[in-house]
């Protein structure tokens, strides 16, 4: 063997094992990705429950404001909806904003309703409930959003995006 045949054999060596770490660093970065929307997901399945205790106990007492509260439901059966399909695919860009959107119209439907002028010891308890689910539910979607910037980092650096494209990684969107 001579020398040039040497070489090469050691350039071809260090590019797989480079491409092989490339790949190895997207996959702990995707699998990231899926971890941190674990807290996301419980979050927002507890604060769904919630908000159902929530619209239960209010109907009673809200009676004038019965289409707001079903308008409530409706919205929250709708993010129940998006969470289960961004559940199966965290990484989509797709299902992570229809999980945006529907947590936009969530928001926008609990305003809508005046549970300020609610009385009741347990609406005001799962009011607060409620609020501590949502700072919980903003702290994990920050740590989700840093997770995902340092992938799409990842798969847009200009090396590693040979790796990325060769097997099919791509960009994942922000919450």
């Amino acid at each position: 063997m001579s020398r040039y045949e040497i070489g090469a054999w050691i350039v071809g060596a260090v590019l797989l094992f480079w491409m092989v770490g490339a790949y190895n660093r997207l996959v702990a970065l995707r699998n990231a990705i899926l971890r941190s929307f674990d807290p996301i997901d419980a979050a927002v399945v507890e604060r769904r429950a919630l908000l159902e205790q929530q619209i239960d106990a209010a109907a009673s007492v809200l009676v004038h404001a019965g289409q707001r509260l079903e308008a409530l439901r409706a919205a929250n059966r709708q993010l129940e909806a998006a969470r289960t399909h961004a559940r199966a695919r965290p990484g989509s860009k797709g299902a992570i904003r229809s999980l945006r959107l529907a947590e936009e119209i969530l928001a926008d439907a609990r305003a809508r309703v005046p549970m300020a002028t609610a009385t009741g010891s347990e609406i005001a308890a799962l009011a607060a409930r409620i609020a501590e689910h949502d700072t919980a539910l903003e702290f994990a979607r920050r740590q989700f959003n840093a997770a995902v910037l340092e992938y799409n980092a990842a798969v847009r650096q200009v090396p590693t995006r040979l790796v990325a494209s060769l097997f099919g990684f791509s960009t994942a969107g922000t919450l």
